[in-house]
């Protein structure tokens, strides 16, 4: 954000500041970038919402098993974005709702 501010020549890191770098950042109001929507996304569009086990989730989005369980997931749970169940991951509503979608059978 420091950085951002001193290429627009702001003396101080505002809020619409703050704003433009994380959009130039891709990072959304959730605070989610590419890969943690990419992996929302495939949840729900590739695997029905889910369940999914990691190394097919790591498959459908191009990105390693481990780092998908150590760096994305984690903060995907504890936001309630996607829960594990015995049979692996799904998305949940919260998920839905964020990425503007529905679930199937579900009236809009």
């Amino acid at each position: 954000m420091r950085d951002f501010a001193q290429v627009n020549a702001a003396p101080v890191v505002t809020r619409e500041i703050a704003l433009g770098a994380l959009e130039l950042l891709e990072i959304d109001a959730c605070g989610f970038h590419k890969m943690d929507r990419a992996i929302l996304s495939a949840i729900i569009e590739k695997f029905d919402g889910g369940p999914v086990g990691v190394d097919t989730l790591a498959a459908a989005v191009g990105e390693e098993a481990d780092t998908i369980g150590d760096v994305y997931e984690p903060y995907l749970l504890q936001e309630g974005f996607i829960a594990r169940t015995a049979r692996g991951r799904v998305a949940t509503q919260r998920a839905y709702t964020h990425l503007g979608r529905t679930r199937r059978g579900t009236l809009l």
